[in-house]
């Protein structure tokens, strides 16, 4: 296909007679007499760009931008404008399911997480942060208004660092490590003979919120920035199932290693060797998986030597 910047065909007259007056290559029905800055081709109104300098066509304004090297995060995600976006549509995102679940319980069953049934329907593992604990629960909407809070707390540092995409990996691939450390967590009271919590669902965000806590911390230790108040903060939310119940803590953990793990691999190749984080990334995914995998055979041995 040609370039429309290569020819900038004569307009014609009533009697279909050559005009010596430029025309838009783009729109060779329109007669312009304003000319590119770049390429000096003429250009109607619908054409032109404005430029540092003057106006440019449409067409050398995008050569230009595909040309301009991409501008890249500290740790080599791409740099946006700032806000962000990532955090902010998860957090609607959650919000519209807390909806759904004010009007059916099906969407509980549907995305929630228990370790039994993580092999079956492993999507549970990340869907899991989308749903919270009810309005008659003991945490009611707190649960979901203190999460969304911490992301929002986060997401607002974390994302501008590390890059949209980065940050949306850490916190899906937090959220799975939160589930498979709950799980790990069932599985060893299965072999202690209570397998309550392998059996028990949970929901919430947690174990994705305590890998972003984990991430700051592990981010700004590998930047010399302080990290003594997200260390408390840390510390403050391990404590709480001291005195409010029904917290699974087990996810807390889970996601706060796996987080800390995402940051440290993130950390350590750098801007340099971005390209090779996605692949180191995706083997975490790869080890998480097999792990649930594996807890859920160690289980079910101890279950059929229990009925053996």
């Amino acid at each position: 296909m040609s370039d429309p910047r290569d020819a900038s065909p004569p307009a014609t007259g009533a009697g279909g007679e050559a005009s010596s007056s430029p025309v838009c290559p783009r729109h060779p029905d329109r007669v312009s007499y304003v000319r590119c800055q770049r390429c000096e081709r003429p250009m109607c109104p619908d054409c032109q760009r404005q430029a540092s300098v003057g106006s440019q066509c449409v067409d050398c304004v995008n050569e230009s931008a595909r040309a301009m090297p991409r501008v890249r995060t500290v740790f080599g995600g791409d740099a946006s404008d700032g806000k962000p976006l990532v955090t902010y549509t998860i957090i609607a995102i959650t919000a519209l399911v807390y909806l759904g679940q004010l009007l059916s319980p099906r969407v509980v069953d549907t995305l929630g997480y228990a370790a039994v049934l993580g092999a079956e329907q492993p999507w549970r593992m990340v869907t899991v942060a989308l749903v919270h604990a009810p309005l008659g629960s003991g945490t009611g909407i707190l649960h979901i208004l203190m999460n969304m809070y911490a992301l929002w707390f986060c997401g607002q540092y974390l994302e501008p660092m590390l890059g949209r995409a980065r940050f949306l990996a850490l916190y899906v691939i937090s959220a799975l490590g939160g589930s498979v450390g709950y799980a790990a967590f069932g599985a060893f009271g299965v072999a202690g003979g209570d397998g309550r919590l392998w059996l028990t669902g949970t929901v919430g965000a947690s174990g994705a919120v305590f890998g972003l806590f984990a991430a700051v911390v592990i981010l700004n230790r590998h930047l010399g920035r302080e990290v003594g108040p997200m260390v408390g903060l840390i510390l403050i939310n391990m404590a709480l199932p001291l005195w409010l119940p029904n917290i699974a803590w087990q996810a807390h953990v889970g996601g706060a290693v796996t987080g800390a793990v995402v940051a440290a691999i993130i950390a350590a190749l750098g801007r340099d060797r971005a390209r090779l984080q996605w692949p180191a990334l995706g083997g975490l995914v790869v080890g998480l998986v097999a792990l649930s995998y594996v807890l859920d055979a160690y289980v079910m041995s101890q279950v059929r030597a229990h009925i053996g």
